[in-house]
Order: structure tokens, then C-alpha cells, then sequence
């Protein structure tokens, strides 16, 4: 199970804590402080923190700050005795599970840990659905690397192929090497895992490589 990170300076607040979440079947480890935790060697990947607002020194909501400029995303449930709504405002928009007031019933902990070590295995799935992806992604040519660009922006696949200056059947051939290396098996599937990889938004400002920038398209033949 994912370990809960208990950090608060009173250290029977850490021993009542301590206890309650061991019952509830969580691996627990206590810190007295926000430079205690920061001083233990390797960044935790997984779990929650359980972080009290106010104590000497690093605060929780400097911790907090800190973690998130470092790129570590472990959720916090913040503790505190002495919060206002600014406070939990301030929390929330930075990113925390959830912000609890002291003295903290035992069921509203343990409902709060859940959530947060939920929210936590959550977002570590995502983040490895989005790195499988981009795998995937570099294993594309250049050229299927352009279609699927213009596809994630709309266009037909007549209008890729002016954009490229190839015939259309050089299009639908890219096509279907993507959906095959992307493992796609519906086109809106594939356009989810574009928008995942951030290809969509980066496409409709990317330039066009195919042909002259302000060149028209020819009239067709209805």
C-alpha cells in the first residue's frame, strides 16, 4: 500500500494520527517538521502527504509550494488549528486534496487519506498512459508525425494532401501506419491520444511545411 507522510511538529498530534491510520491499513511515516521530511533521501513517487498548516520554520503551505517547484504532484491533506477560508482557499487552488480542521474525527481522516491515495494512483496511471504514448509517438516518421497533425486539426484528407503536396492516397496510406503504430483502433481514439500528448493544441500554430506560406488551394471541380 502507498505510505501516508504524516508531518506536524506536535508530536502527539503524530502519535494519535499515527494510530488512527495504521488501524484504518495504512503505512505510516511521521515527520516533525517540513525540513525533516525534505531531509530524507529520495523524493517519495507515491502515497499522500497528511501536512499541518502551521509550524516553526517551513510551513505546510511553503512545503506545499516547494514540492510543486520541484515537480513532485504528491497529494496533501493539510491539518490545521488555526485555518481561515483564505487559508484553505489558498490550499485548494494550489493543488490539495483536502483541508481539515483540528481536532479531526478519525472517519473524516480516513475518508480525506482514500481520496487523496486515490487521486494519487490516479494521476501516476495517467502519467504512464502519457509516457506509453509517447513512445509510441516517436516511433513515427516525420512525414506521419505531419499527418497526424493535420488530422487532430480537422482537416480532410484532400486538404492534408495539398498542404504536403502529396496525392491523397499517400494521405490515407500515412493514416493507416498511424493508427497501426499508435495502436489507435477508432480515429477518435486517436485524436484522445493526440490531446493527451498535447499534439493538438501545438498543431494550429504550427506552420505548414508542404507548400509556399500564402498560397492558395486551386479551384476544384464540384
Amino acid at each position: 500500500m502507498p505510505t501516508v507522510f504524516l508531518v506536524d511538529d506536535d508530536a502527539s498530534v503524530r502519535r494519535s494520527l499515527s494510530r488512527v491510520l495504521r488501524e484504518a491499513g495504512f503505512d505510516i511515516e511521521t515527520y516533525e517538521s517540513a525540513e525533516a521530511f525534505l531531509a530524507q533521501p529520495g523524493a517519495p513517487s507515491s502515497g499522500c502527504l497528511v501536512l499541518d498548516v502551521t509550524m516553526p520554520g517551513l510551513d505546510g503551505l511553503a512545503l506545499q509550494k516547494h514540492m510543486a517547484e520541484a515537480g513532485n504532484a504528491l497529494p496533501v491533506v493539510f491539518l490545521t488549528g488555526h485555518g481561515d477560508i483564505p487559508m484553505s482557499v489558498r490550499a485548494m487552488k494550489a493543488g490539495a486534496s483536502d483541508f481539515l480542521t483540528k481536532p479531526v474525527t478519525s472517519q473524516a481522516l480516513v475518508v480525506a487519506v482514500r481520496a487523496a491515495l486515490a487521486q494519487d494512483a490516479a494521476a501516476r496511471q495517467a502519467r504512464t498512459e502519457t509516457a506509453e504514448l509517447a513512445q509510441l509517438y516517436e516511433l513515427l516518421t516525420p512525414r506521419e508525425r505531419e499527418v497526424l497533425a493535420a488530422v487532430t486539426c480537422g482537416k480532410l484528407n484532400k486538404q492534408i494532401a495539398f498542404d504536403l503536396g502529396v496525392v491523397e492516397q499517400t494521405v490515407k496510406f500515412h493514416r493507416a501506419r498511424i493508427m497501426e503504430r499508435m495502436h489507435a483502433r477508432t480515429v477518435a481514439e486517436l485524436m484522445h491520444m493526440a490531446a493527451k500528448l498535447g499534439i493538438a493544441s501545438s498543431a494550429a500554430a504550427a506552420p505548414v511545411q508542404g507548400r509556399p506560406a500564402g498560397s492558395a488551394e486551386p479551384s476544384r471541380k464540384a
